[in-house]
């Protein structure tokens, strides 16, 4: 202890004496060191900041790289230049821990782990058993001498060592963690309560059905199968090389579903009701529109009305056809067709026919398709299921709806008399004194042709050739030519049947006659431009309208020949069409994707509802029609969409009634509420 406390002692005085020293050192003054070769600088070069920008690019790239194009067989400056410089790279030895190799690594670590700690166990046993054999000498030897019972157990002790000894401890294999991917999350939520929902209903009618097969009944059916495929071998040898050619592959397909026919003929009726139902829960709140719905801001503005879009009705087959036709089936009041074609002369395709059911707005009821456009169409009074089309190389046809087939019934040929120009307009007329079809169509080519279908085929007769009137002045006797007018539409008068007006490409308007092909009953100078729709009044037999390219709508009374009215809309009116419900309601539709609804008996001289109907400004509108009961209109565009409207109120303002005074409705009273307006118009005109 007393050598512990001197060196202690010598230990503080050592440590005291280097303490100070210390703080004499710090508490000296220290010099500055300067390297020899330093700048000696004032203190404005020593403020002064010297800005260095690091860029991506690199200065010692070279920039005037070039290299042989053997596209264009010269030299080309190579724009882009490697900019990336690498200072160090080394190639890698690291395992990681996850994979195969490196969980082998880990394994064998472990075992020579294992191992060494199994080694080090043993020689402290084999250490331990010796000192205790050194102690325990004297007493052993006694046990000795005492007897030979005390050996067996020893012996045992002795056996279980060396066998802990020789057998190893198997390693337990851990599972390696991915320490760079760790995260852990935790959060509560409450489950929501499992509601149930049920619903009673009729269970549906069930009949037992037994039946058995004897062994003549199934021959009798191989019997029949083999008659029907002898029938239909007849059939082919009687057809000429191209109608077999054209209809083989309609018979492979007949031929492979004839066995299912009844069963698909079941099932098509009930999966087309079954559609309408789908449809008619999906556009739910449209249907509820259409039943119910009435703009309630009609009655604050007297002279303006507005239109609802309802349904849209387009289909893929037909997108980028324009439309160019709309008529409403006479007897299906849901059911209308569309034709599909081009105006544009320079991009003419194929053409479609579909006919759409408001009941289904998803898809056609009736799909027909056309190597030629089809530019008008009219279906029958007496039997609406024939619908006539007109195309655009001078073909017309007649397609029968109970008889879907892809090719029409009917059709014109060049030996039948077709027309050399596109078919404009089309139109049924009364069955002539035999009961034939009968019906009128007007092309570009100058020709108003009558078709009747007499025995399966189509005859034509030409009823008028348009002539365009030139002065004889200018041109001599022997020079004169007769020009060709270019017919583009035309109607029938609702009375008087062999009157009917056609306007033609350049502006003017002729009403003739069945009677005389020759001459024209009268002629009225009544467009700039091509005239697009003729239409007489529903309710007035003297009234007509017609529309033009030259952007106006006139109203005429066809015993003079200035119009009763005349409408600017500011754009080419593609369609017009009268209201079946008033005498002074009409439509017009324009390229600029407006529709215009006029009512003369509210306002004279501009439309109570200018409404634009399409998406997109560049679509234009190319056809109207009213509904023949309902109140709604249908319009067709360029784009091959059919938007259906409903108007609203103002726009189909009927009589109001009066106290002690029935309202008066029918034809004369239409009739005088239009000839109202027009004798104005007629005192004014005999004023001047």
């Amino acid at each position: 202890s007393i050598n512990m406390g001197r060196g202690t002692r010598k230990r503080d005085e050592d440590s005291g004496t280097e303490v100070g020293e210390g703080t004499d050192e710090w508490t000296q003054s220290k010099a500055a060191v300067r390297p020899p070769d330093q700048l000696e600088l004032t203190d404005a070069e020593l403020k002064e900041e010297f800005t260095r920008i690091l860029t991506a690019n690199n200065p010692h790239a070279p920039q005037n790289i070039v290299r042989y194009s053997f596209k264009e067989g010269t030299y080309k400056l190579i724009g882009f230049v490697n900019q990336l410089a690498v200072h160090f790279s080394q190639v890698g030895n690291l395992i990681p821990k996850d994979s195969d190799e490196g969980r082998r690594q880990h394994y064998r670590d472990e075992l020579v782990a294992v191992s060494y700690q199994g080694s080090q166990e043993s020689a402290k046993v084999v250490i331990s058993d010796t000192e205790n054999l050194e102690e325990d000498e004297e007493p052993k030897e006694l046990e000795a001498e005492a007897g030979s019972q005390t050996d067996v157990p020893a012996a045992g002790a002795a056996e279980k060592v060396t066998e802990e000894l020789i057998t190893p401890v198997q390693p337990k294999e851990r599972m390696l963690t991915n320490k760079f991917n760790f995260s852990e999350r935790a959060s509560q939520t409450f489950n929501n309560r499992l509601r149930d929902r049920e619903c009673q209903m009729e269970p549906p009618p069930r009949t037992n059905f037994s039946a058995t097969a004897n062994q003549w009944e199934i021959y009798d059916a191989y019997i029949e199968e083999l008659e029907k495929q002898e029938k239909t071998k007849e059939k082919e040898k009687t057809k000429t090389p191209v109608a077999k050619k054209t209809g083989k592959m309609a018979m492979r397909k007949l031929t492979s579903m004839e066995s299912q026919s009844d069963d698909i003929t079941k099932v098509s009726q009930a999966a087309k009701i079954v559609e309408r139902m789908v449809n008619q829960n999906t556009y739910d709140d449209i249907a509820q529109d259409f039943k119910y719905y009435e703009d309630a801001a009609d009655e604050y503005r007297d002279q303006e009305g507005t239109l609802l879009p309802l349904w849209k009705f387009q289909n893929d087959k037909a997108k980028r056809l324009a439309v160019t036709a709309l008529c409403w089936n006479p007897k299906y009041r849901d059911l209308f067709a569309v034709g599909h074609g081009s105006y544009d002369f320079m991009k003419q395709s194929r053409g479609m026919l579909l006919l759409y059911s408001m009941k289904n707005p998803s898809f056609p009821e009736y799909i027909f398709s056309s190597d030629s456009g089809i530019m008008c169409l009219d279906m029958h009074v007496d039997h609406p299921y024939l619908v006539v089309v007109g195309h655009y190389d001078g073909n017309v046809a007649i397609y029968n709806l109970k008889k879907p087939h892809s090719q029409p019934s009917f059709r014109s040929s060049a030996k039948s008399g077709k027309h050399t120009e596109p078919v404009w307009q089309v139109k049924w007329q009364k069955d002539d004194m035999d009961q034939n079809l009968n019906f009128f169509s007007v092309s570009s080519d100058g020709r108003i042709v009558s078709w009747t279908l007499v025995k399966s085929e189509l005859v034509h007769t030409d009823v008028i050739k348009l002539k365009v009137e030139v002065s004889t002045t200018e041109v001599s006797e022997g020079l004169q030519l007769h020009t060709m007018g270019c017919g583009t539409t035309f109607d029938f008068h609702k009375e008087i049947d062999y009157m009917f007006l056609v306007g033609t490409e350049e502006g003017k308007i002729y009403k003739c006659s069945k009677s005389y092909s020759s001459q024209f009953l009268d002629t009225y100078d009544a467009h700039n431009m091509a005239v697009d729709a003729v239409s007489w009044n529903p309710y007035h037999t003297k009234v007509f309208m017609s529309c033009s390219s030259d952007w106006t709508v006139k109203i005429w009374d066809h015993t003079i020949k200035t119009p009763m009215f005349i409408y600017d809309l500011n754009s080419a009116v593609g369609d017009v069409a009268w209201a079946p419900y008033s005498s002074t309601v009409f439509a017009a539709v324009t390229t600029d994707g407006k529709a215009h609804v006029f009512d003369l008996a509210i306002n004279k001289y501009e439309a109570i509802c200018n409404q634009p109907v399409v998406a997109k400004k560049k679509n234009k509108i190319t056809h109207v029609q009213f509904n023949p009961i309902h109140p709604i209109i249908i319009v067709g565009d360029d784009r091959g969409h059919v938007t259906c409207l409903k108007l609203s109120p103002n726009l189909r303002k009927m009589p109001k009634e009066k106290k002690g005074q029935e309202v008066q409705k029918g034809p004369a009273v239409e009739i005088a509420k239009l000839d109202k307006l027009l004798n104005l118009v007629r005192e004014v005109k005999t004023k001047t």
